[in-house]
């Protein structure tokens, strides 16, 4: 699939002043194409590794504190 051009023809596009301009009050055309914005690359998936290991070490050591908390009290 190939992309055109994806601006409006201001010739073809109603509310529009000769030249292009929008008038007040007129609800100006939408962007042409959003489709090729964004990185060129692939974002990378998933979780990185040592993030999830220290967020499992937090959430490790807060259960280990309630549980020693439960069994002294």
């Amino acid at each position: 699939m190939s992309i055109g051009n994806p601006a409006p023809d201001p010739r073809n596009t109603p509310g529009l002043e000769p030249g292009g301009g929008v008038p007040p009050g007129e609800t100006p055309p939408a962007e042409g194409s959003t489709s090729e914005a964004g990185p060129r690359h692939a974002p990378p998936k998933g979780w990185a590794k040592w993030p999830l290991i220290a967020i499992l070490a937090v959430v490790v050591l807060v259960v280990a504190f309630f549980l020693a908390y439960a069994l002294l009290v």
